[in-house]
């Protein structure tokens, strides 16, 4: 690995470090403004609606300039929406700004990697960013269940700059500067992401073409044969993990009797077990051996139902580890054989787009149905029984598709076996 793989991965880190604190800065917002129940998940369907929204276009936005300057400019983005909920914003619009940011962060993200690197290193490079990314979930996570706690914050605001009168008075504002200097720190990471000589498209200006070319590239995406079961378990996962968030936080205040800075806490728990997994899985999996760990998700669905029979702490947390380190051995290989596909078929940052789409479009799905639940007034266990069941059926039928593809005819004796590691 090039010392340019390690810029990218710190920019990334702070990135993502400074969005998982404000997403825990924002629910503590939310609930000093005493806002109904639902409105947590809400965060997240705020937050990802531009993925929606705007795949057509952001993928040709990242593919239309070197990506360290993509990545730089979406941090600007995330630093002004961080600034309006500071000033009073509505938390649901001002993390919505947030999510217009990341929107455009991601395809330069991960299609960085596909132009930096050969893709016999993408399994590896995928476990390391997923690996990170997931050690700034955890930290981010515990950032900001530690800043809203009441000795932690009180210190924080008593301190001063002598002669200087800050207009700093809450916990919410003291978090939000925190988030803001983090993603400062990740923007000029940005500033020194070296440019990897790809040509770049220039961006058309007619948005219909830019639909078209986009609706094609979904399309071709979801033909390929490898291309659609990759991308069907990425958009799983990604929109289970968004939903199991809030129901981690809901369960250990419900069965573990938690507050919201502790409950906070065990989100970082499953992630610890997501960077083991995804360790794992880029130390021994090669793409050829990816389409292999689809049975470990039906398997992390059932486990997840075991949840409704934990009532102690110390038996939460192995078992939060051992869900997300199912989820993290199982997301990593599929995640690079997802790139290695779009990138052979159309290109690094429309085919992130495309990708981005397809899981925050299940994101809002999930997590919106989760809202509906709540608002209706379903048991936690209810909902925990559900999810997992949802999401087992769900890996299975992707199974079950992969073997009909496979009887038709062996893509998978294609992929390089060369040794990930």
């Amino acid at each position: 690995m090039q010392i340019g793989f390690y810029i990218i991965m710190a920019a990334q880190f702070f990135s993502a470090l400074a969005d998982n604190a404000l997403l825990i800065a924002a629910i503590y917002a939310l609930r000093e403004m005493h806002a109904p129940d639902a409105y947590a998940p809400l965060l997240k369907l705020f937050f990802t609606v531009s993925y929606v929204l705007l795949a057509a276009f952001v993928g040709a936005f990242a593919d239309s300039m070197p990506k360290w300057r993509v990545m730089f400019i979406s941090n600007g983005i995330k630093i002004f929406g961080c600034a309006l909920m500071f000033f009073h914003v509505h938390p649901l619009a001002a993390y919505a700004v947030v999510g217009l940011g990341a929107a455009a962060y991601s395809p330069a993200k991960y299609g960085i990697l596909t132009e930096y690197l050969p893709h016999r290193l993408l399994v590896l490079a995928n476990g390391w960013i997923e690996g990170l990314t997931v050690g700034a979930i955890i930290l981010g996570t515990v950032l900001g269940g530690a800043l809203i706690q009441p000795k932690i914050s009180a210190m924080l605001l008593g301190f001063d700059l002598p002669f200087v009168d800050t207009p700093i008075d809450t916990v919410v504002e003291m978090a939000l500067c925190v988030v803001g200097l983090l993603y400062l720190i990740a923007a000029v990471f940005n500033l020194y992401i070296p440019d990897t000589g790809v040509d770049h498209k220039p961006l058309k200006k007619n948005p219909w073409y830019l639909l078209h070319e986009f609706g094609h590239c979904l399309a071709l995406l979801w033909r390929d044969r490898l291309g659609q079961i990759s991308l069907a378990v990425t958009t799983l996962f990604w929109g289970a993990g968004a939903t199991l968030q809030f129901i981690v936080i809901k369960w250990a205040e419900a069965a573990l009797h938690l507050d919201l800075s502790k409950s906070s806490m065990l989100q970082g728990v499953v992630a610890l077990g997501v960077a083991v997994g995804a360790a794992v899985a880029a130390k021994f999996i090669t793409l050829r051996k990816s389409i292999r760990v689809i049975p470990l998700g039906i398997a992390m669905g059932i486990i997840v139902i075991g949840m409704n029979f934990v009532r102690d702490f110390w038996v939460a947390v192995p078992l939060l580890i051992l869900i997300g380190a199912l989820s993290g051995f199982f997301v990593v290989p599929m995640n690079a054989l997802l790139q290695h596909r779009g990138h052979i078929l159309m290109g690094a940052g429309h085919s992130i787009a495309v990708q981005n789409f397809n899981e925050n479009l299940s994101i809002l799905i999930m997590t919106g149905l989760y809202a509906a639940m709540i608002k209706a007034d379903f048991s936690i266990y209810t909902v925990i029984t559900l999810f997992g069941l949802f999401v087992a059926a769900a890996m299975w039928l992707v199974r079950r598709r992969h073997q009909a593809n496979q009887r038709e005819r062996d893509d998978v004796i294609h992929l390089d076996d060369c040794n990930a590691h």
